[in-house]
């Protein structure tokens, strides 16, 4: 029982958001609020890494393991969805969007980053005493997060019915979900000092970055939150750059490389170069993953193997 409080804990406040309303005039409202919650969550995370004792010494170590975990990631879910790809085709037809362009997800990205960073710094410099525990804080910020992704999830517009009847949608999220165990697997049995079960809790992060650092702080210290951060990070960096790339022969692939970001971040990128046909399957696929992703994180980072 005690291992399905985390559990609850990120469950209700996302299941509570999705049965909220949005009026369509604050639709705008929200996704602003979202994204600078994005920004400050970010900054919280940085002032924590500050507090970690030697952490310019465990950089490298850190970068070492984010790559192994990334290209183990990566590289499980192109072999699974090229292999889909090919054996069941899925042609597109592309309408161009105006106005979508990957350099704007990308400079986004960059401020992402920056956050992170000027928190860093300001937590070296500066006295945040008046804050308290950062971690803390960033527990709070959580919660607000998760309330106003099911209230974006319900503003969509697309229901559950829609999003579970999406045939290739709901195949590609359960592709995309052993892919992914399948890499942090992998990455377990590479890397010393790896258990499986934390393994399998790292590569269920699916590029939500904001909430897998705060998971994996919690379960596991703040470098392992900050190796989560940057792996999925680097998901949405690799997304922005291959999805026009992939979508050409491989659709379905471009779509799912981004992972939970489909449904919101990389969801422009996909419809410029897929056109509006590739939409419903990033969004029943983005939605389906969204869901899983914490469910899977607190599961696994509970288990003791």
């Amino acid at each position: 029982m005690q291992n399905l409080i985390p559990l609850l804990i990120i469950l209700i406040p996302l299941l509570a958001g999705f049965c909220i309303p949005v009026p369509a005039r604050a639709i705008n409202w929200l996704n602003r609020g979202l994204a600078w919650l994005v920004y400050l969550i970010l900054f919280l995370i940085g002032l924590s890494l500050a507090q970690i004792p030697n952490l310019s010494a465990q950089l490298t170590n850190i970068s070492l393991t984010v790559g192994a975990l990334f290209t183990c990631l990566i590289a499980a879910n192109l072999l699974v969805f090229i292999w889909f790809d090919r054996r069941y085709p899925w042609h597109l037809n592309r309408q161009q969007s105006a106005g979508q362009c990957g350099d704007i997800s990308i400079m986004g990205s960059f401020k992402q980053v920056g956050s992170l960073l000027v928190g860093l710094i300001a937590g070296n410099y500066l006295s945040f005493s008046w804050l308290g525990d950062p971690q803390a804080a960033v527990n709070k910020a959580l919660l607000i997060l998760l309330l106003l992704v099911g209230m974006q999830l319900r503003s969509s517009g697309i229901t559950l019915q829609q999003v579970f009847l999406n045939r290739r949608g709901v195949i590609s999220a359960g592709l995309f979900t052993l892919a992914s165990l399948l890499g942090g697997l992998i990455f377990a049995l590479i890397m010393p000092d790896v258990s499986i079960s934390k393994g399998l809790a790292l590569s269920s992060g699916y590029g939500w970055y904001s909430l897998s650092s705060i998971i994996m702080t919690k379960a596991y210290g703040a470098v392992w939150g900050s190796i989560a951060l940057f792996n999925d990070l680097a998901r949405e960096f690799f997304a922005l750059i291959f999805i026009p790339i992939l979508m050409r022969r491989y659709p379905t692939t471009a779509v799912s490389i981004g992972g939970a970001t489909s449904l919101d971040f990389t969801l422009p990128a996909i419809q410029a170069s897929g056109g509006i046909s590739a939409v419903p399957l990033a969004i029943s696929f983005g939605f389906i993953v969204n869901i899983t992703a914490p469910i899977l994180m607190v599961v696994f980072s509970s288990l003791p193997f």
